[in-house]
């Protein structure tokens, strides 16, 4: 069954978005007979559509840099023969993409391939409880399409994939999100003191999909000027509460042990992840601090992506989401000698976390990264320019073989509090959001505010949810995302949506193209 699903993942992958001309006895449309047309096959299957999502959210390229990289948190600077990649990380941050552009593709089909595989299932007879994780996985992978693309191709159970898929848009595709996330509610596994299963969808994940959909209701009716109707704000609040008032979730002792490899132990705060084994069976999550960390560090790393100084320059010094000195020994880690920030933010000289003595870089000169960094570099400290982020702490024991034992974040408590904090205020209850809001600061060490403005509430969910894949959809939703930023200019209100990409639009007539491109 395990050969069957995997078989089935890659399939969905391929067929989602409604190739034409491929054949129906693909593995992909399995049949009940090969399933076996029993519940337990279908949790086998469903676990094949965990799994999926490891590919489009987990790795470094896909929603994770489309998220990132088209924001004011993330660069992939071009260093000399480096990261060229034809440019295509490049157009990211500049916006300047097109629909041909390979990370644009594959976020594309990869989260086309959950929809399908999610759907599917619901064929072969599951438990009221699979069905709805089904229905709440291909909700939450719809989601993450309307926002970047804004049409959502879909098929029924059984539906043969040799007919184009059919497709959702806009506000019509949010509210089936909506009716299919209440709908399976009740089915949903709670989480409790006894059934702590934060790695399977769950009704605290279902109701943070849905207070997400609810503000941002009026992005996706009109991204180039949101509005936030008072009613869509009260459902957030009214989430908000009953997770809230659960009692839960708290702040985790130490704000990066919600990312550590030991983070499904640890982490207080975490609603939603995905399960990773290491050594065993995980993503590839490792991916996301290899892409920004120095050949010579430990781990490791391919010397790539950078923060930008203006976005690094909103952390107060005592922030401690700033940076800080991780105890990384219990992960296979080094002793850190230095107390060296290991986490965070990494600026300025870099040391070896097993004997304290400075790095250097291949050029032996010494490693200091700079504040500084350009799209395309040139000279001598191509491996220099730009502030990095660790925002996983690494697993030194799995990372060689890929298979680390981080679970991957998908929703986490402190995003309950400032999105009820934000309905507020666009209710213009600020005074109510303000306890919100340095709940959340305090706890990270950050200086209480006195009062709080919508922009500074965008600042805080950049500080607490940097590179977790939220600043693109932040920043449409406060209408800065068209701004200029370090090395973007201001830009055509087309780039608030990514293309349908261009092989898609070739085999489904369904698709259109988006506006602009």
């Amino acid at each position: 069954m395990k050969h069957l699903s995997i078989l089935f993942m890659v399939s969905a992958i391929l067929l989602s978005t409604g190739c034409t001309k491929l054949e129906e006895k693909l593995q992909g449309q399995a049949t009940e007979e090969q399933v076996g047309g029993s519940g337990g096959s279908a949790d086998a299957l469903l676990r094949g559509v965990y799994n999926s999502m490891r590919l489009p959210y987990q790795n470094n390229d896909q929603v994770f840099a489309l998220s990132e990289m088209s924001t004011d948190e993330q660069i992939a600077p071009t260093r000399g023969g480096d990261w060229d990649d034809n440019g295509a990380w490049r157009v990211i941050h500049a916006h300047a993409w097109d629909g041909d552009n390979i990370h644009i593709r594959d976020c594309f089909n990869n989260l086309g391939g959950v929809i399908y595989t999610a759907t599917n299932i619901l064929q072969f007879n599951p438990t009221a409880q699979q069905a709805a994780e089904a229905r709440f996985l291909r909700a939450f992978a719809m989601f993450s399409v309307l926002d970047l693309y804004d049409q959502v191709p879909y098929r029924e159970p059984g539906e043969k994939v040799t007919e184009p898929a059919k497709v959702r848009t806009g506000t019509e595709a949010l509210d089936y999100i909506i009716s299919e996330v209440n709908a399976v509610m009740a089915a949903l596994p709670d989480v409790g003191a006894a059934n702590l299963n934060i790695t399977r969808a769950n009704k605290d994940a279902a109701r943070m999909l849905l207070m997400k959909c609810y503000l941002n209701k009026g992005v996706i009716a009109n991204r180039a000027a949101p509005t936030f109707d008072n009613a869509d704000m009260g459902q957030v609040v009214a989430l908000a509460d009953q997770i809230i008032n659960s009692g839960k979730y708290t702040f985790s002792d130490n704000y990066f042990d919600n990312f550590s490899p030991r983070n499904g132990a640890l982490s207080k705060e975490n609603i939603f992840t995905a399960e990773n084994q290491g050594g065993v069976d995980a993503g590839g999550l490792n991916a996301i601090w290899h892409t920004v960390m120095h050949y010579n560090q430990n781990p490791a790393g391919w010397n790539g992506w950078t923060t930008l100084s203006d976005f690094y320059n909103k952390f107060e010094a005592a922030d401690k989401r700033r940076g800080l000195a991780y105890d990384v020994t219990a992960d296979g880690g080094p002793a850190n000698p230095g107390n060296r920030v290991n986490v965070g933010f990494l600026i300025g000289q870099q040391y070896d976390l097993k004997t304290d003595a400075p790095l250097k870089d291949r050029t032996n000169a010494p490693l200091i990264f700079t504040a500084e960094v350009s799209t395309i570099e040139t000279g001598g400290n191509l491996e220099q320019t730009g502030i990095r982020v660790v925002k996983y702490s690494p697993d030194f024991v799995n990372d060689g073989n890929g298979k680390v034992n981080n679970d991957f974040v998908y929703y986490r408590y402190p995003d309950v509090l400032l999105m009820k904090a934000e309905a507020l205020a666009r209710q213009g209850n600020t005074g109510g959001a303000l306890p919100l809001v340095n709940q959340v600061r305090t706890a990270r060490g950050a200086t209480a505010l006195g009062a709080v403005t919508l922009d500074q509430l965008l600042d805080e969910r950049g500080r607490e949810f940097y590179w977790e894949s939220s600043r693109r959809m932040d920043l449409i939703r406060f209408g800065k995302f068209l701004l200029p930023w370090q090395e973007k200019p201001t830009d055509d209100p087309k780039y608030l949506l990514f293309p349908i990409p261009s092989q898609q639009l070739a085999v489904n007539p369904n698709l259109k193209k988006n506006p602009g491109y």
